[in-house]
């Protein structure tokens, strides 16, 4: 399998501007994997390479895998309730103002953050700003805006697409799959009309044993969409011991319970065959679609099986997202780890972002995550975050 750092080259070429600003907020987060895991006492709101702003829990999916609106989504029985609890659009303008100096790459999601009121003014407001913005949606409302989008000049939009037409449809709902491609051709059009290079597109398609033996399919179907990347994420699973041992942890450490841990208990890696996956996975890397196609994360061919069946086996260790990350959910809330906000640092409305990240909560995760067996929580072990960044433990 192809090392993501060989694609490096193919994503520079096709917009050099927008990914010097994007590769200069992920040089900030390769810097905090050298340098000393610092905590209290230091201004760690200079070394912010990667903020991301959940703009709200709303959903018009009902993605059967999905931690938020799944089976076992934290989201299914609160939704009403959490959806009136979204930031208005000065606070969030506020808050980037802020980050702005310090040319952090903005990662906008939700649920659906096409469902957020005022998502186009602040899009726009975050690109004057100067600052790279990357969009992750489920892709099924791009047609209707594309022309303001491209006008806009967001970044990049990332459209979560597991499979083609049949199988996507039936994980994700009936016509989402083609609802996906009028997007791109619409985005497509819009870059033709208006002589724009961006936004890049891409797709981030999330491995189950619902999809995996359809990825070369959507992968041979995506050459027709002009896209500027493909993510296959190999997935975030957990079981019943690892949910039950954070639990334990957080409670005795940080005094926390947690409950979104559990969202990603769902079964959908078993029975997935790592050896025919890895074969899947080599295939369509070795082939030109016409742009990069990246693997989070990049695994040893003989542990590809291990990932799914044996989830108490590290692969990442030594997280860095609390050195160099931040999540702000809907509701203001400041928290570390993307997909477990249960542990809030403190909340935009009420603080600065600068004292919160800098502040005792943010430091006791800090100093507890580092003197942590590996470097990380015992409910890491398949965390897309640290999947992405965290360092690759020596035969994966």
């Amino acid at each position: 399998m192809k090392q993501n750092i060989s694609m490096v080259p193919m994503i520079f070429k096709r917009n050099i501007a927008l990914s010097a600003k994007l590769f200069s907020g992920l040089f900030r987060i390769g810097l905090a994997r050298c340098s000393p895991k610092r905590n209290y006492g230091f201004n760690h709101f200079k070394k912010l390479g990667l903020v991301y702003f959940k703009l709200t829990g709303a959903c018009n999916l009902r993605c059967v895998m999905c931690g938020q609106y799944g089976e076992k989504g934290v989201m299914k029985d609160r939704a009403a309730e959490e959806n009136k609890k979204v930031l208005p659009l000065e606070t969030w303008k506020k808050f980037a103002d802020e980050i702005a100096p310090q040319k952090p790459v903005v990662y906008m999601w939700g649920g659906e953050p096409f469902l957020y009121p005022d998502i186009f003014p602040l899009c726009k407001h975050i690109v004057d700003k100067g600052l790279f913005l990357s969009v992750n949606t489920n892709g099924t409302l791009i047609e209707r805006h594309a022309e303001q989008i491209v006008r806009d000049k967001w970044s990049s939009i990332f459209v979560s697409l597991d499979a083609f037409r049949d199988v996507n449809d039936e994980m994700r709902g009936k016509g989402s799959y083609d609802k996906v491609i009028a997007g791109f051709k619409a985005i497509n059009r819009e870059k033709e009309k208006q002589k724009a290079k961006y936004p890049l597109l891409g797709i981030v398609t999330v491995v189950t044993n619902k999809n995996y033996m359809d990825l070369a399919n959507l992968v041979e179907a995506s050459k027709e969409y002009k896209l500027d990347m493909h993510i296959i994420n190999l997935g975030t699973y957990t079981n019943d011991n690892i949910v039950a041992t954070q639990k334990r942890f957080m409670r005795e450490k940080l005094n926390t319970e947690i409950d979104c841990l559990e969202a990603y208990n769902t079964g959908y890696n078993l029975g997935i065959d790592g050896e025919k996956l890895h074969r899947i996975l080599s295939e369509v890397q070795n082939k030109n679609y016409g742009h990069p196609i990246l693997t989070v994360p990049t695994l040893n061919p003989q542990k590809t099986h291990t990932y799914y069946a044996e989830l108490e086996t590290p692969v990442r260790n030594h997280c860095v997202v609390p050195w160099c990350q931040a999540n702000v959910n809907y509701n203001g809330d400041v928290h570390f780890c993307a997909d477990y906000p249960d542990y809030i640092l403190g909340n935009i409305k009420d603080q600065s972002f600068k004292d919160i990240i800098n502040g005792d909560r943010a430091n006791l995760f800090r100093k507890t995550i580092n003197e942590s067996e590996g470097g990380m929580f015992p409910g890491c072990l398949r965390c897309y975050q640290n999947m992405l960044f965290g360092n690759k433990i020596k035969g994966f």
